[in-house]
């Protein structure tokens, strides 16, 4: 299943990828709102955060709440996902969306 959230996507793999490197962040956010200051947050259940070439994966293994202050809080069911950060086309460049 896909979860959406804002401007995060959460999008499944079959699994992590060699050679990520795991993340140990005391808070798992995802995204942080620019101009509202508000969290896309996992919390709860169990989670790890891996990075590979600037790409994070959350491997999950018992469902989180995905919480963000403007948005519907989700249940995220276990499995490992790829997390896509929405981008808005300008002329200038991409970049990602402000929250």
């Amino acid at each position: 299943m896909i979860y959406r959230q804002g401007d995060v996507l959460l999008v499944p793999v079959d699994e992590v990828p060699k050679g990520a490197k795991r993340l140990r962040p005391k808070r798992v956010i995802l995204a942080e709102g620019e101009m509202t200051g508000h969290v896309h947050e996992l919390v709860g259940g169990k989670v790890d955060l891996f990075e590979k070439a600037e790409v994070v994966f959350a491997k999950i293994m018992s469902a989180p709440q995905l919480q963000h202050a403007e948005h519907t809080t989700q249940t995220i069911e276990p499995g490992v996902y790829r997390v896509v950060r929405q981008r808005e086309y300008s002329p200038e460049e991409l970049r990602r969306v402000a929250d």
